[in-house]
């Protein structure tokens, strides 16, 4: 059993360069593509959000809040002090 692979040629070594260089470029422009839809898909995401907050700040902001009178002391805290 010869675990070394026989010599290859020139040509067959630039084949395989070529080959490599090829998938490596295919690979580059698929990952690129899938960076730019989850870059797209944030953007989309950003701005429903940013969209729904706004609603809510301007409802928030229509309706009147209601001001809670400040509670008046028990009379248990005032006997354990």
């Amino acid at each position: 059993m010869d675990t070394e692979p026989e010599p290859k040629t020139a040509a067959e070594l630039k084949e395989i360069r070529q080959n490599r260089k090829a998938a490596q470029e295919a690979e580059g422009i698929q990952a690129m593509a899938e960076i730019a839809a989850a870059d797209i898909a944030i953007r989309k995401r950003t701005e429903n959000l940013r969209a729904i907050r706004l609603a809510k700040e301007a409802a928030d902001r229509a309706k009147p809040v209601a001001v809670k009178s400040p509670a008046t002391k028990s009379k248990s805290k005032a006997a354990k002090t």
